[in-house]
């Protein structure tokens, strides 16, 4: 049992790998399926917010055999009052029960978090779980968040402090480009399922 294995075993016996949405096969979507079945309590992660984590990098963690850590990084367009900024944004982070408390997740997180710095110019997530990405370097956008339909922006309150953000090497700095505060209204574009 895992329980009964010593810590630097268990994370001998766990491989990491990064890959693209296209890259992966059957076996690895459905493995993304079913670990965030197992990690997720009942009904709380669909096939929409399988979705949203398609379309972009996945940081994946295997061991005996199958996927027990997933992170995935999508591209999406955020508004900071006004500034439209090409976003990483993290999809379904999922460890397994049975691995979980091994410092997957923040492998994962790691990993997701230096390729958003490498390709986009902000990070951002959203999460009922602020402390653990909050360790990792991630902040809790202090702003109001809004969702832009078709109809215009609608306040999204229920949002409010479970969105955090990562600066990266090309946030907006300089008064050319008025410097991002995490204060400022926010807004993602509206999706099927939860926009954010």
């Amino acid at each position: 049992m895992l329980a009964e294995m010593d810590d630097d075993l268990a994370a001998e016996a766990v491989t990491y790998r990064e890959a693209d949405t296209a890259d992966l096969d059957d076996a690895a979507l459905d493995g993304i399926w079913a670990l965030t079945q197992a990690a997720f309590p009942p009904g709380d992660f669909s096939r929409d917010d399988l979705a949203h984590a398609m379309g972009g990098r996945h940081f994946l963690a295997d061991a005996d055999g199958r996927i027990v850590g997933h992170a995935s990084v999508v591209a999406r367009l955020l508004d900071v009052d006004g500034q439209p900024l090409r976003t990483g944004y993290v999809e379904a982070v999922a460890v397994d029960p049975v691995w979980q408390g091994q410092g997957i997740a923040s492998e994962l997180m790691r990993a997701a978090s230096a390729h958003i710095a490498g390709h986009y110019q902000l990070g951002a997530l959203g999460t009922g779980h602020p402390a653990f990405y909050e360790r990792l370097g991630w902040r809790v956008w202090a702003g109001p968040t809004w969702v832009r339909t078709a109809d215009g922006p609608v306040r999204s309150e229920d949002e409010d402090g479970g969105i955090l953000w990562l600066p990266t090497p090309t946030t907006p700095t300089t008064p050319a480009e008025p410097p991002i505060s995490g204060r400022e209204p926010i807004s993602c574009e509206w999706r099927d399922g939860d926009s954010w």
